[in-house]
């Protein structure tokens, strides 16, 4: 088995608060879950407003596969990002 995992970390410059903050986080998160069907949630500084931190992860038998939707939901936050800004993301394949 092979489990891709990906934490992608946004900065929200535009946003001064953490109601504002959840309303970012709850759009990326849904529309990351809906268009890859993986698992999404925000994994860290939920008390930070404008810092953001997404996990994302997949299972699947193949690294290569795992690796390529992982690169793909980078883009894909890159261009979709609901006003918050891709700062860094760290994409680690796991195998078992």
């Amino acid at each position: 088995m092979v489990v891709g995992t990906c934490e992608l970390i946004f900065h929200l410059p535009e946003n001064h608060s953490l109601k504002g903050k959840r309303q970012v986080s709850r759009s990326l998160v849904q529309r990351i879950r809906s268009r890859f069907n993986v698992s999404v949630a925000e994994v860290a500084d939920q008390d930070r407003w404008q810092t953001l931190a997404i996990g994302v992860t997949c299972a699947s038998n193949n690294s290569r596969y795992a690796n390529e939707v992982m690169s793909k939901i980078v883009d894909y936050v890159e261009d979709h990002n609901g006003g918050a800004v891709l700062h860094e993301h760290h994409i680690e394949i796991l195998r078992t």
